[in-house]
């Protein structure tokens, strides 16, 4: 009976000395828990202070409002992110061409007056008028006092955006104004490109740019070769299309010719039955180019059973806007400088749909008015197709040998807007 209570006062003593080791250690692994736990803690706060301190040293010492300004009025620091929240590229391609600038006499002095010399103001107000250096060689102009004949502005004089418009780009018409040569190199019936060497032709192209600096000293002007890429053609040709293409070859010599002298050069297409997109995918390898630009020649494009040249054609305001989103996509692809498109109009309806048509933030675009004769006819066109429809720009074609006169550089600046481009053939 002994034994037995002895034995079970040894299995109660066991018990507790097990219960006793077994809750030392339950005690012993809960300190060691709690240090340990401890330690990651302080190991944690340490990583996060030295990643704040890493990436926004001085951020206690210049506290930034909602807007990222510093609180106390200081200069707020720079962003470092590729791409910014509205998605625009933070450093723009430079532009690839030179301007040609004014002479010192007609330099800006502070603010120019909307961009117009005031002395070429009221030289056109009292008349007295002179004809360009580059136009002489089809003998002197008239003088004459030629203005809009709109009877109100709808934009201040000088100024080149259209009523109601705006541009998001960087692309060369925010600044500048470009003036350009049109033509094929191989007809002379085409245009100027095909009168002159090409040397000849780029020292007769920069003499008339330089006209445009001169009388519009705050946009100077940009010289551009607009060269048509592809010729309708009275025969269908193997595929139908009553076009042809002017060889890449053809193109790529006027494309050094435009770089070597830092002007830009703007490919031309004329469609016959091809669509817009067919011919402007041809000349993707050049619109590749930065100082590459587009054009679309519209009175060229028919319908099945018309010939171009005969049937006067139209093009619809959502195959442009093929073409604005083509080069848009292009240009953030290739990350190129913003590019310009040109849509010539000979008359009202060659361009149906124009609501269609929207500028982008890549893109700028010129509704340009075609077509030769007198000085009230020009402008009374300008204001039609232009003027009173507006996108964006305004172009403006100067014919050397048909119009009659010719106008000077101050006149075609009193047009309303400003043109952003003017053309000459």
């Amino acid at each position: 009976m002994a034994s037995h209570v002895h034995g079970r006062e040894d299995a109660l003593a066991a018990g507790s000395n097990f219960e006793r080791r077994r809750a030392r250690r339950r005690r012993g692994r809960l300190i060691t828990g709690i240090l340990l736990f401890a330690a990651l803690g302080a190991l944690l706060v340490a990583g996060v202070l030295t990643l704040a301190q890493s990436c926004g040293a001085g951020s206690a010492e210049e506290p930034l409002t909602s807007r990222g300004e510093p609180a106390d009025g200081g200069e707020a620091p720079q962003q470092t992110t590729d791409e910014p929240a509205g998605g625009k590229k933070n450093e723009e391609p430079e532009q690839p061409f030179g301007v040609i600038p004014p002479p010192e006499d007609r330099s800006v002095a502070g603010e120019p007056r909307n961009g117009l010399d005031q002395g070429v103001l009221e030289d056109i107000a009292i008349g007295r008028l002179e004809g360009s250096a580059a136009s002489a060689q089809y003998g002197e102009e008239e003088e004459t006092t030629v203005a809009d004949p709109g009877a109100e502005r709808s934009v201040p004089e000088g100024r080149t955006l259209l009523a109601g418009t705006e541009d998001r780009t960087d692309g060369p018409l925010k600044e500048h104004r470009l003036v350009a040569y049109y033509g094929h190199p191989w007809e002379e019936r085409m245009g100027i490109l095909g009168e002159y060497a090409p040397e000849e032709m780029m020292r007769r192209l920069k003499e008339q740019t330089a006209a445009y600096s001169a009388a519009d000293p705050g946009r100077p002007a940009v010289p551009m070769i607009e060269l048509i890429a592809s010729v309708a053609q009275r025969d269908p040709g193997p595929d139908g299309l009553y076009v042809a293409q002017t060889p890449a070859e053809e193109i790529e010599k006027y494309s050094k010719l435009a770089k070597k002298h830092d002007a830009l050069l703007m490919l031309d297409v004329q469609l016959g039955s091809a669509s817009v997109m067919h011919e402007v995918k041809i000349l993707e390898p050049f619109l590749k180019q930065p100082h590459v630009h587009l054009a679309i020649d519209t009175e060229y494009s028919v319908e099945p059973g018309e010939v171009p040249g005969v049937d006067l054609g139209e093009v619809d305001g959502t195959e442009i806007q093929e073409a604005v989103n083509y080069l848009d996509e292009l240009v953030e692809r290739e990350d190129l400088p913003d590019k310009v498109l040109m849509v010539h109009q000979f008359e009202a309806g060659i361009v149906t749909n124009k609501r269609a048509i929207e500028p982008t933030d890549d893109v700028e675009v010129v509704l340009h008015a075609d077509g030769f004769g007198g000085p009230e006819d020009k402008f009374t066109k300008y204001r039609l197709l232009v003027r009173d429809d507006p996108i964006q720009y305004g172009g403006f074609k100067v014919f050397y040998r048909q119009d009659t006169p010719v106008l000077n550089p101050e006149q075609i600046l009193t047009l309303d807007p400003a043109p952003a481009v003017v053309t000459y053939q």
